[in-house]
């Protein structure tokens, strides 16, 4: 249909503009760290109207991200199970953030050696009192209360202020706490096990609940026959249009990974991160 040509256009590469309109299996490929990302969630919401995807294979290749990032594309992917099966097949690691774009799927695949879990948030601020000290450099600041801005680069805050800060990165954690509850069957002592912020392999998140196989492609193809999709359509990759530069595809590099150098990319200033680090 008409209807159909057009949700396939809006959500194929401009290198898959050729493909024929029919029934297909999208894949798409969480790869790297996760920000937020209006395009991408945009571009799951059209594949969640799309008639002729008949299912999704989300591979998942990410360390993690903002734990912001993490929310909007599980939410994302949760709209487009809403009107098909999704398969969450796992890399290199799928670990804290990257492990909740998985549990937005209907079912997940690791690895033997895949590393996942990484459960937690983490929050991470430079500090940089004790060089300026050094340095021989004070800075004042004036607040209209203890809380506001604080702590900053520039202090450690106050016994109050760092009592905030715990309850706000405890309220995240519970948070992703609750997600690993809901959508694994998890609680208690298992649960308490499960999201400590250990890393596990493969086979040790399958023993802990926290993925349902071990395999690859083929046993997700597999999965999606059991739920009734064709086991002979075609799989279409879906994705946006690539924004690395030119030299960076043809090298193969990807987006930083973690740690100073996500910093390095990113405005300034006190983020939650679902990151394995």
């Amino acid at each position: 249909s008409a209807f159909a040509w057009a949700a396939n256009s809006a959500i194929r590469t401009a290198g898959e503009a050729a493909d024929p309109p029919g029934p297909y299996v999208a894949l798409h490929e969480v790869v790297g760290v996760i920000t937020v990302d209006p395009e991408r969630d945009a571009l799951l919401r059209n594949l969640a109207s799309d008639p002729d995807a008949r299912a999704l294979v989300l591979r998942v290749d990410s360390p993690g991200g903002t734990t912001t990032g993490a929310e909007a594309l599980f939410e994302a992917v949760r709209g487009v199970s809403g009107s098909k099966p999704v398969v969450a097949l796992m890399g290199e690691v799928a670990a804290s953030g990257g492990y909740i774009a998985a549990i937005a799927s209907d079912h997940i695949i690791a690895r033997g050696n895949t590393l996942t879990g990484s459960i937690g948030v983490v929050r991470q601020r430079p500090n940089v009192s004790g060089l300026l000290e050094n340095l021989g450099i004070r800075i004042d600041e004036e607040r209209s209360d203890e809380f506001k801005a604080n702590p900053s680069f520039v202090s450690d805050g106050t016994p109050a202020t760092r009592a905030w800060d715990e309850e706000v990165l405890q309220d995240a954690y519970l948070w992703f706490r609750g997600l690993v509850s809901e959508r694994r069957g998890l609680d208690g002592a298992d649960l308490d096990l499960a999201a400590n912020g250990r890393v596990f392999t493969g086979r040790q998140a399958l023993q802990r609940g926290l993925s349902d196989q071990i395999g690859g492609p083929t046993e997700a193809r597999r999965w999606l026959a059991d739920q009734g999709v064709d086991p002979s359509l075609p799989t279409r990759r879906i994705e946006k249009k690539e924004d690395r530069p030119l030299w960076m595809r043809l090298l193969g590099v990807n987006l930083p990974q973690a740690g100073l150098a996500l910093e390095a990319r990113m405005p300034l200033g006190q983020r939650l991160y679902s990151i394995l680090n």
